[in-house]
């Protein structure tokens, strides 16, 4: 796996590079948005970027949506403080997949960066279960990618497995929390909003309006289901 490490604190950057490294992974570092993007787009090949958001010149915001543009499979991590509840959600909707809050231990890092991966990567699908068809959409499962009318709708690691779940199992509701347990993992210490973001990045991405069909429904004070 490769890591690319964007972080301004030259200090959070070393420990984030030490306990990655230790963990197996091919890591290259940054300290300023530039620097990130100059990486990406030379490089061309990481699996997961984690992005501080906070940083001066390019944001980490910004990053994220370009990167987000750049690569649309590449698994995004954003590092936040405790107190920047309006942060988690306006990363979630620049395209991130996941949030890490400050402080954060070396374990919980390794086990989120490890559990997006899984995500990205779930295992060989055989060839008679590697499609989902529920017109207008096809999800090619073995590909990962995800078509309306046969044109290919970029996803997010995480959206792709959002939609996965809820077209295994089309016009069933889905509690919140479930999805929350099944997309992200049982241990998942964050809060059932991101959820919420990435239905709605979904929603966007599908070119679904308030008039038209809904195939991504609501179900009020419960969850969500994908209706056919």
């Amino acid at each position: 796996m490769k890591v690319l490490v964007l972080e301004d604190e030259k200090p959070i950057r070393d420990f984030l590079l030490v306990n990655l490294k230790r963990a197996g992974f091919e890591v290259v570092e940054a300290s300023t948005g530039e620097e990130a993007l100059a990486a990406a787009r030379n490089q061309k090949d990481f699996d997961i970027a984690i992005l501080d958001l906070m940083l001066p010149g390019v944001s980490g915001f910004e990053v994220c949506e370009r990167l987000r543009g750049l690569f649309p499979r590449l698994g995004i991590i954003m590092l936040t403080a405790k107190s920047q509840e309006v942060d988690k959600v306006m990363g979630l909707e620049a395209g991130a997949d996941d949030y890490v809050v400050k402080p954060f231990s070396p374990v919980e890092l390794v086990a989120r960066v490890r559990s997006l991966y899984r995500r990205m990567y779930p295992g060989e699908v055989s060839e008679q279960e590697n499609h989902i068809e529920l017109p207008p959409f096809t999800l090619m499962l073995d590909e990962r990618k995800l078509l309306k009318d046969k044109l290919e709708i970029p996803l997010t690691p995480t959206e792709f497995s959002i939609v996965k779940l809820l077209m295994e199992q089309p016009n069933k509701a889905m509690n919140r929390d479930d999805i929350l347990t099944s997309v992200w993992g049982q241990y998942f210490m964050g809060e059932l909003k991101i959820v919420d973001v990435n239905i709605s990045r979904i929603r966007q991405k599908i070119g679904q309006g308030s008039s038209g069909p809904q195939y991504l429904e609501t179900v009020w004070g419960f969850g969500y289901l994908w209706r056919v």
